[in-house]
């Protein structure tokens, strides 16, 4: 099972902290007031593609904000949007936001997937909890 797809990382302009307790701080913040932090400029041009497959972690049950800068800024007319998300907990609306947004400009939202994994007491992720079947059915209504 394999898309045969070009990656492409969302990197902000002002990267986010590597202490963790600041960015859990900071991302609480940033979804509270649906801020879009400035992103570097993708290597691929979006006009290369007609199907985009786009992945949020949930941040605070809402996507993460530099996907939510990602549909905001672009313009995906006459495009196919995929969206998925993860969660270890409540999957909250990321999935209903991510289609609105990728909609109002202009795509076309299918075959959207939540992705779960487990979580201890302690925050601590231990495993996926979404099968790898599921995941690979998922994926093969991609190819």
């Amino acid at each position: 099972m394999a898309l045969h797809a070009d990656l492409e990382k969302l990197d902000m302009v002002h990267p986010y902290s590597n202490d963790y307790q600041k960015v859990v701080n900071d991302t609480q913040n940033e979804v509270d007031n649906n801020y879009q932090p400035a992103l570097l400029q993708l290597k691929h041009n979006l006009n290369d593609y007609d199907h985009i497959v786009v992945g949020t972690p949930t941040f605070w049950y809402k996507m993460a904000p530099p996907v939510l800068t990602f549909l905001s800024k672009n313009d995906f007319k006459g495009k196919i949007i995929v969206p998925f998300m993860t969660n270890a907990g409540w999957p909250g609306s990321v999935i209903k936001d991510m289609t609105k947004v990728a909609q109002r400009n202009g795509a076309t939202v299918r075959n959207a997937k939540e992705i779960k994994f487990y979580t201890q007491d302690d925050g601590t992720t231990t495993g996926m909890a979404t099968s790898e079947k599921e995941l690979a059915d998922w994926i093969n209504l991609l190819i």
